[in-house]
């Protein structure tokens, strides 16, 4: 298994976040609606990749849905397997029991969420996560895996954030999103250009890119036209929110064609 910070293909993956259909079923002690449906319904349609977030509280994804999930991403060889969370709360014993079962795992994404938090809202700070990051990202490299961190739109942390071994980065792109719900042009372009810096240092520091975080078919284009590089985009909550109305096919088909509307 490669760790590698290079993606095989020039084009952008789309990387489904299942955790608010986990969110959903966990309303009632029903086994619906089905993750391991709505996995397999996004690998078809052409997504490449299934990303999760189990909370040490579990509170939508548990672990049985990562061994489930996991075991359906087996079957799409070419498609990626993203878990990402805390790795000083449960993330790292998460990894190590889905390799322990022969499953697939390319990425872990390191996410600075407290406990009870609702949502992630910032990314790793250095020089101050530095020391107890290091041994994390090297104890994930053993395992074969490859290392995101979450990081916000800053580019002086990107060297700092190659130094520490990460492979890519992810940017928190919640910032961006907001602007362009704003509709505010000047506020928007100023975003965009903070991102567009984030990413050439990120790329210049020999880190691969990926983002996420409130991004949607309305502001993917704009983003992407700008913000060079952008390997793998995690989204969740405004994909979910689309495949309720449109089904998971068509979901993700609008999200491909919003991230080829270049």
């Amino acid at each position: 298994m490669s760790f590698s910070s290079s993606s095989s293909s020039p084009r952008c993956a789309l990387s489904v976040n299942l955790n608010k259909v986990a969110t959903v079923r966990n309303t009632r002690p029903l086994p619906i609606p089905s993750l391991v449906r709505a996995a397999q319904a996004c690998l078809a349609a052409g997504a490449q990749g299934i990303t999760v977030h189990p909370r040490p509280d579990e509170r939508h994804i548990r672990l049985q849905d990562v061994f489930d999930i996991g075991a359906v991403v087996q079957q799409w060889p070419h498609c990626e397997y993203n878990i990402e969370g805390n790795p000083f709360h449960n993330l790292m014993d998460v990894a190590a029991q889905v390799l322990a079962r022969g499953l697939p795992l390319h990425q872990l994404t390191f996410v600075p969420d407290s406990v009870g938090q609702a949502t992630s809202d910032h990314g790793w700070r250095f020089p101050d996560d530095a020391e107890r990051l290091t041994p994390l990202i090297a104890q994930a490299h053993a395992l074969g895996v490859r290392v995101s961190l979450f990081m916000d739109a800053q580019p002086e942390q990107m060297a700092a954030a190659r130094a520490v071994g990460a492979d890519r980065i992810e940017l928190y792109t919640e910032p961006y999103a907001a602007a362009h719900a704003q509709d505010d042009a000047p506020l928007l372009a100023q975003q965009l250009a903070r991102y567009q810096a984030a990413a050439q240092a990120a790329t210049a520091a020999g880190l691969g890119l990926n983002a996420g975080h409130d991004l949607n078919r309305d502001n993917l284009p704009a983003f992407l036209q700008t913000v060079a590089g952008v390997q793998e985009v995690s989204i969740g909550h405004a994909f979910i929110a689309d495949a309720l109305e449109l089904g998971y096919a068509a979901t993700v088909a609008a999200y491909l064609a919003a991230m080829s509307a270049r």
